[in-house]
């Protein structure tokens, strides 16, 4: 009963923060919540053996970063090339720019995106990125930087109507 409550306690205490994180990876807030459930599901069941209480935060981001890859993986493909680029459209409301980092972050590669938002959103340094997602710290150097290339050029400041 004791590890029941404990492991209660951690969700209810870091739920938000590991809700906020599961939403920067799937870009949708019903996936994030599927995501998170999933994630806790996984903890749950390893919590005895998780001695370090103080990586829980890491052994959850790093499930879920796991579950993320292998849903994404399972989707088909549904969006398509084109040799034409849509028009994009002229927002002059800075209130958009929160909604178009967010929609930036979503077309972003699976890898690319869970580097930025570990890196950004999580703060984690390279090496604790390269330790949770298995890759060496000169790949995070360079996922993040592509990552934060294409952000840049989806962010462009396009001109005003004025």
């Amino acid at each position: 009963m004791g590890n029941h409550e404990e492991f209660r306690e951690y969700v209810v205490t870091r739920g938000p923060a590991l809700l906020r994180a599961a939403h920067q990876l799937t870009g949708n807030p019903s996936d994030a919540e599927d995501l998170l459930q999933a994630a806790l599901a996984k903890t749950y069941v390893a919590w005895d053996r998780i001695q370090d209480r103080s990586s829980l935060d890491g052994y959850v981001r790093r499930a879920m970063v796991n579950i993320n890859i292998s849903w994404w993986r399972r989707r088909k493909l549904q969006e398509y090339p084109s040799d034409e680029l849509p028009e994009v459209p002229l927002q002059q409301d800075v209130r958009h720019h929160h909604e178009d980092l967010e929609r930036a972050l979503e077309r972003l590669p699976v890898r690319q995106r869970t580097a930025i938002v570990l890196r950004y959103y999580e703060d984690m340094t390279e090496p604790e990125i390269a330790k949770a997602l298995g890759i060496s710290i000169g790949t995070v150097k360079s996922t993040v930087s592509r990552g934060m290339a294409k952000l840049r050029g989806d962010m462009a400041v396009q001109p005003s109507l004025n």
